[in-house]
């Protein structure tokens, strides 16, 4: 009888176990398993990006709906940007503690129940004498994006912990790959569902109205569906056999958990009760063990490359609207005579802008970070791609003014550097800043850790949607892009230095990344009262 097959009864015994177990996991070859984590998983994020990315393409909408002018005031339009960031800072938070503290398993899919609540809500905001459709429609995003918050620190590392050390790059980036292809997503069901309303759009003004009326809350209405498909199998994924071990302190069943979801998908039962302690998350734990500066430096390095990604990537893409009619893309003909015909336009070329730069940008840079994670590493993509943005925004923002003329060289240039800094925002830190948190931190602290990181990242969002709101308009309307753009790329050289403090992560056990000793992780406990449970 081996090892792995053994009773485990002493803690050389257990510990033995552990490291079966662990190396079956690590060294497991790709299978049908591995494929549903990726489509659940992904699911979610498909819904996340979704999501997030259509309040770009409803602005216009809401604003000739509700607005002053035909567009929503400063903080009404502020306010319906940075709520989902605002309440996705929460959710990192609060799920990625709960995720260590219950069990990833207890708690995945409750997020996504809080996304579709959140989504149906917002297609029945309606105004009243004592509210406002706007101001509900923002506490709604800011709900939904509690859920989205959710999905970050949960889907990362259920991806981790139930893949090989060969695979974990790949499989981690094709989840957070689906949140590009929901933003494609999203522009493609936007440009149909416009040119579908077309003849409402253009028939009178009360017709154009509802019609508007309709499209928005189509539109949103529709990321409830990937949510729904994925919430039945989210809640049937197993726990993770680390957290079983590590945390659960059952080495006996997580070996079974193994032998089945590698074999048929599923996971067994009917394990013996042999208990084994290892290191418990507390508060006096967590102090000491990122009070080491080989733990925190990670921790720091992570947090704040996140952080001044999603100021870059936040600050621009959910304006891209503003940055298309900003070169004239998106302006209609000022041959057109009716306001619905002037309004169909307009929203058409914006739909269509957002999706040349999710085709040309978003989706080719998933696609190469793909091929290169788990062959070229996560830091030198990560580095590759801030590396690329800096220059890239620095220039396009001191160009600016020549490359927003109305000439068509002048508007193909800029398009093109634009999607050329998407590419290569896909390509690293889009990606890594979300495969590496996930990877680099013991099971009791990696979704907290994670959680920490991604919450980090979308503190940079709302910032720089206030900064963008803010400031473009000084001098005129739209004239201090450029500075914007030449602010985002200088803070991004500081996202090089930060990167600098994390390890490489590929081709490594998750174990060795912990930064902690493995051979005599855990020892056993034979009391019948239950003291080595958590």
């Amino acid at each position: 009888m081996d090892v792995y097959e053994q009773e485990p009864t002493t803690a050389r015994q257990v510990n033995e176990r552990r490291r079966a177990v662990l190396a079956k996991m690590d060294q497991a070859h790709f299978s049908w398993f591995h494929i549903k984590i990726a489509l659940v998983a992904g699911t979610g994020f498909f819904a996340d990006g979704y999501d997030i990315y259509a309040i770009n393409l409803i602005t216009t909408m809401l604003g000739y709906l509700y607005g002053t002018g035909r567009s929503l005031g400063l903080g009404q339009g502020l306010g319906v940007k940075i709520a989902t960031p605002a309440g996705t800072i929460i959710g990192q938070l609060l799920f990625g503690w709960l995720g260590d503290v219950l069990g990833r398993k207890r708690i995945y899919g409750l997020e996504l129940t809080i996304m579709i609540v959140a989504t149906f809500g917002q297609t029945i905001c309606a105004s009243g004498y004592a509210v406002n459709v706007i101001n509900l429609l923002i506490m709604w995003r800011l709900i939904m994006g509690i859920g989205v918050g959710g999905d970050y620190p949960l889907s990362s590392v259920i991806s981790a912990e139930f893949s090989s050390v060969k695979i974990r790059g790949r499989l981690m980036a094709v989840v957070f790959s689906n949140y590009g292809w929901g933003q494609l997503t999203a522009t493609i069901l936007s440009t149909i569902i416009i040119t579908a309303y077309k003849s409402s759009i253009l028939k009178d003004d009360a017709a154009l109205l509802k019609g508007l009326d309709q499209i928005w809350r189509i539109i949103i209405g529709l990321g409830c569906v990937p949510a729904v498909i994925a919430l039945y199998f989210r809640l049937t994924i197993p726990e993770s056999p680390r957290f079983t071990m590590d945390i659960e302190s059952n080495v006996a069943q997580a070996a079974r958990d193994v032998d089945s979801y590698l074999e048929t998908g599923s996971v067994g039962s009917g394990a013996p009760m042999i208990r084994a302690n290892g290191p418990k998350a507390s508060r006096h734990d967590f102090v000491a063990y990122f009070s080491q500066w080989k733990n925190m430096k990670v921790l720091i390095g992570t947090s704040w490359s996140w952080f001044v990604f999603d100021v870059a990537v936040y600050g621009l893409s959910l304006n891209s609207s503003i940055l298309l009619e900003a070169i004239h893309f998106g302006s209609p003909s000022k041959d057109l005579s009716s306001t619905g015909a002037i309004v169909y336009q307009n929203m058409r070329n914006v739909s269509i802008g957002n999706l040349i730069l999710s085709i040309a940008g978003f989706i080719p840079g998933y696609a190469t970070c793909f091929l290169l994670i788990d062959t070229w590493g996560r830091i030198p993509l990560q580095l590759t791609g801030f590396t690329i943005n800096t220059i890239l925004l620095i220039a396009m923002g001191s160009a600016y003014n020549k490359l927003t003329q109305t000439t068509s060289s002048a508007r193909s240039a800029f398009i093109f550097l634009y999607c050329f800094a998407d590419f290569a925002q896909s390509l690293g830190p889009n990606t890594t800043t979300f495969v590496i948190p996930g990877e680099a931190f013991p099971t009791r602290y990696r979704s907290t850790a994670h959680g920490i990181s991604a919450a980090s990242g979308k503190l940079g969002a709302v910032l720089a949607q206030i900064a963008f709101q803010w400031l473009k308009d000084i001098g005129g309307e739209n004239m201090w892009i450029g500075h914007i753009m030449q602010i985002f790329g200088a803070l991004m050289i500081t996202a090089i230095f930060s990167t600098l403090l994390i390890p490489e992560t590929k081709q490594k056990t998750l174990e060795d990344l912990s930064n902690e000793e493995q051979d005599e992780f855990l020892h056993t406990c034979q009391c019948s009262s239950g003291c080595c449970t958590r």
